[in-house]
């Protein structure tokens, strides 16, 4: 099996390796401290992705897309997530859900997102329906024709930026020998709609500049015109587009993680302790090794999971095992790391301890690792009957 990238491949990596090194490192450190991206510089990033023909690079080429594939796509990822996602978030991915739409929702919604026109935002997450969608209180209910949503959505990333929100809600509940089962239909809700109120979420320790935001439903009434997909079809909607998006974050960690050897090699290699170099110590040399190891093993499993994509294969395995190493990997080296630097570490001279509080929220975030293995062990299982 060949395992080495194509020319055009390789030369993906080294643009938006390029991009991130020119256009996102010099301000990270702005970001970090006043907790916010200027307008202009994210405009400025946005209008350099477009001009650089990568801006919304994961949709088909059909609707003005860079028709990446899968693989390819998880390249492109793997080296923004070695950048502030505060400041990546303007390279533009827009939700590939978007592809569900139909008739004017395609001129209204699909090809604006597509082109850099409007920005999107996924909200399904609640305070009490995070990994459990089924368990979501945001709901719609038929009225003179028209939908009427209430209820709130929390932790809804890049919401502050969106022109429109891709909304998961509750339609229904049917009876089951499990117990009620509520139906989830999607809607897009164009930011400013009458009883739609989008306000500021919680403080998070984890990539400062990438807010989370509240949305309130208050009776916003919304036309059938704005249901993606099919009216109670919103289960089938997320199969369709949403489950690979976990293989983004796999990327985006084995991305962070060989930004943060990088940093720990150099400084084992130039810090000098009791005569000598720190990486001729066993203890740290030790620890570089098994941090490239992980490393290695979670870039592997993160694009064979995206390969498996390519070729048609079910993947739902892989993409879990993908997301749940590669998230759990990226805690072992940013802590590794910040080991290795000492006292330093925890200092904000240095990106490490950035590096160190980002880390924690792979593991929750797109399925905790709870979810993953749940989804690994279910796919081992039932084939068995167990």
């Amino acid at each position: 099996m060949d395992f080495s990238l194509t020319d055009e491949q390789e030369m993906i990596v080294a643009t938006v390796r390029s991009f991130v090194e020119r256009e996102i490192y010099p301000h990270e450190a702005a970001v970090e401290r006043s907790g916010a991206v200027p307008a202009a510089l994210a405009q400025a990033i946005k209008s350099k992705t477009i001009e650089l023909g990568f801006y919304a690079c994961n949709f088909p080429q059909s609707v003005g897309g860079a028709g990446l594939s899968h693989l390819d796509f998880a390249l492109v990822e793997r080296e923004l997530g070695r950048g502030s996602m505060a400041l990546t978030h303007f390279f533009g991915r827009p939700q590939n859900i978007l592809m569900a739409c139909q008739g004017d929702q395609i001129e209204r919604y699909l090809l604006p997102a597509v082109r850099g026109e409007k920005m999107d935002a996924l909200a399904m997450t609640e305070p009490d329906a995070g990994s459990d969608v089924r368990g979501m209180k945001c709901s719609a209910r038929r009225e003179g024709g028209d939908w009427v949503l209430s209820g709130s959505k929390h932790f809804i990333s890049g919401a502050e930026h969106a022109d429109f929100i891709i909304v998961f809600v509750a339609t229904g509940e049917d009876e089951t020998p499990k117990g009620p089962k509520k139906r989830i239909t999607t809607f897009l809700v164009d930011c400013g709609t009458p009883g739609f109120t989008i306000r500021e979420g919680y403080r998070s320790v984890s990539h400062r500049g990438y807010h989370n935001m509240i949305l309130e439903f208050d009776d916003c009434r919304l036309p059938d015109a704005q249901v993606l997909g099919e009216v109670d079809g919103g289960f089938a909607v997320m199969n369709d587009w949403l489950y690979a998006t976990r293989i983004t974050v796999a990327a985006m960690c084995v991305g962070r993680a060989r930004r943060c050897f990088d940093l720990a090699l150099n400084y084992a290699a130039e810090r000098r302790q009791f005569g000598q170099e720190i990486g001729r110590f066993q203890g740290v040399s030790f620890q570089i090794a098994d941090m490239i190891t992980e490393i290695d093993a979670a870039d592997w499993l993160t694009l064979a999971a995206a390969a498996r994509l390519d070729r048609g294969l079910e993947a739902n395995r892989e993409i879990a095992s993908a997301k749940l190493y590669a998230s759990e990997m990226l805690a072992r080296v940013t802590d590794r790391t910040l080991q290795i630097f000492g006292g330093m570490g925890l200092m904000d001279d240095f990106p490490v301890e950035r590096f160190w509080r980002d880390a924690r929220v792979e593991r929750i975030w797109d399925g905790t690792s709870e979810i993953q293995r749940h989804i690994i062990s279910r796919d081992l299982l039932r084939p068995l009957g167990a």
